[in-house]
């Protein structure tokens, strides 16, 4: 397990703030050191040979500010931990749901169970990386070779123990951090297994109840938590283990500094002052590297998280990178289009692949204003693919133009689109058509329902899901939701995936009147149906049934 994973400080400007503020901490909080010790030997030897406080009274003023200044630093240190935690996680989340909003195919890697234990407790976890440990390392890089400097200036024998006992200490941390990764890992993996298996109880349990089998899963429960108590056991054996081998490390290095100071001022070889000053020092050489050492374990759930953070930021980036290649015929076609061209949706060439199986291959498609095309084929024949690839969520290859300009991945500021599956909150209907435009005008909820053909109240409460509401009433209020945006933001293409499969003929009728008249005002609209009524509204077909397929 990495110390320091570096794409925090790359891609955290929080990260890069602390890192610099801690460094001007560590510097203050040395000279306080420095300056303790200094004053604590000078004003023990001065005691000694009978100087009167008269002339102590400067080194008590000089040993309180710097206790003073130690103890502020330390408080600045657990502010700047704190903020620089708070920061931290905000980016990362906001990074995280930007890159799984662009991808709501899911990534690869990373089923839902693993991101909601990311998001929630894996980036808490981030608290005590923050406000403990990362401080610690700082301060060992930083703080530490100032004091062996000038311990070595002060004592160049007692230097020269320093440098050669001091990293002693990071071979233990290293070896004792190859074992916490280890368990660390397994725990975190244990953690992921009792959230998946909990999700997937709560997601199934009305079915389990009909069929009289959800008592059967307390025993799967059961057994996944028994297996993370365990391997939080062993966790906590491994810290246990480690703080102790830490502390006799540092406690016999100190030692030995000691042991030699003291026989050489016996012999009279060394005057009391430096060796004074090396003594007080010496605990603090070793102080830092102790507490990262001590704080390496409570830090490590949140090492792991970050790890898995950017494990996902850097799948979902890569998924994203849509690949331009040549033509069938072998010309090159990434030029730009000129705005003159014509309006309207354009695929010229798409390819769509799902891992190594060709999903789609070769599809053209000219979607004019003003028009309705209907995308038809059985299921599994590709348009939730094809739809996927112009929302930008899945890679694809070829070329997809809206009003003759490619169409950015991410950018569907000019699409307004409703899935096969309707995902509504618990509010009004109103609430759920107007999401994501609360600020529209009022007019265009009626309006966006009476398209949809929708006969529900606005004010009317659903529950999580959509609870309260049948299927295909559900699956109106969130086309409903499609068309309000597509009004709201003036958007040229609205894309409905299946939008009537679960619609009597009188609704889809309905609905069909509703797209026409959208289409009427130079809108482009298209449909992936399998339902004839929906057909016939079309201007235009296009049969995936004809595409090739590996």
């Amino acid at each position: 397990m990495k110390p320091l994973d570096p794409r925090l400080v790359r891609r955290s400007r929080a990260a890069r703030w602390f890192l610099l503020a801690g460094g001007a901490l560590a510097l203050v909080q040395s000279a306080a050191v420095l300056a303790f010790a200094w004053a604590l030997a000078s004003l023990v030897v001065g005691l000694i040979d009978g100087e009167r406080m008269p002339q102590a009274w400067p080194l008590l003023v000089v040993l309180v500010v710097a206790a003073s200044v130690r103890a502020v630093a330390a408080w600045l240190w657990d502010l700047a931990g704190s903020a620089g935690a708070m920061r931290v996680k905000a980016e990362l989340r906001a990074e995280l749901l930007a890159a799984l909003e662009a991808r709501p195919d899911g990534v690869t890697g990373f089923p839902t169970a693993r991101i909601a234990t990311l998001l929630g407790p894996g980036l808490d976890a981030l608290d005590d990386y923050f406000g403990r440990y990362l401080p610690q390392l700082v301060l060992s890089v930083v703080a530490t070779p100032v004091l062996i400097v000038a311990a070595w200036i002060a004592d160049p024998l007692s230097g020269l123990v320093l440098v050669i006992v001091l990293p002693l200490i990071p071979v233990f941390m290293a070896l004792i951090g190859m074992a916490t990764g280890a368990v660390q890992r397994r725990q975190w993996d244990s953690l992921s297994s009792l959230s998946r298996g909990f999700l997937e109880v709560v997601g199934g349990l009305s079915t389990l109840m009909v069929f009289g089998r959800a008592e059967r899963q307390t025993a799967r429960i059961r057994t996944v938590t028994d297996e993370y108590r365990s391997r939080t056991m062993k966790v906590l054996r491994v810290t246990f283990l480690s703080g102790f081998t830490l502390e006799f490390a540092a406690s016999l290095s100190v030692a030995l500094v000691a042991v030699s100071i003291g026989l050489r001022l016996v012999a009279g070889d060394m005057s009391l002052a430096p060796g004074l000053f090396v003594l007080v020092l010496a605990p603090e050489v070793f102080l830092p590297l102790r507490n990262v050492g001590a704080a390496f374990h409570a830090s490590a759930a949140g090492v792991t998280a970050s790890v898995d953070a950017f494990d996902l930021l850097d799948a979902a980036e890569a998924a994203r990178t849509v690949t331009t290649t040549t033509t069938r015929s072998g010309e090159d076609r990434t030029e730009r289009v000129g705005a003159s061209a014509a309006g309207g949706l354009r695929l010229e060439g798409v390819r769509v692949r799902r891992g190594e199986r060709v999903v789609l291959d070769g599809v053209d498609l000219e979607a004019r204003p003003g028009r309705i095309v209907a995308v038809t084929g059985e299921s599994g024949s590709g348009k939730s693919s094809l739809f996927a690839a112009i929302l930008g969520f899945t890679e694809f290859e070829g070329r997809i133009l809206l009003d003759g300009r490619p169409l950015a991945p991410g950018d569907r500021s000019s699409v307004a689109w409703a899935g096969q599956t309707p995902t509504l909150l618990a509010g009004s209907i109103a609430d759920n058509v107007r999401l994501g435009d609360e600020n529209a005008a009022s007019g265009l909820v009626v309006r966006a329902l009476r398209l949809a053909s929708v006969e529900l109240d606005p004010g009317r409460r659903v529950g999580p899901g959509g609870a309260g509401l049948s299927g295909g009433q559900a699956q109106r209020v969130a086309i409903a939701r499609a068309i309000h945006r597509l009004l709201a933001r003036d958007a040229r293409l609205l894309l409905l995936d299946e939008p009537s499969s679960a619609l009597d003929a009188d609704r889809e009728a309905a609905l069909g009147r509703g797209l026409r008249e959208l289409a009427a005002e130079g809108r482009t609209v298209v449909v992936a149906t399998h339902r004839s009524s929906l057909v016939d509204v079309a201007d235009t077909t296009l049969d995936l049934a004809v595409t090739v397929h590996a």
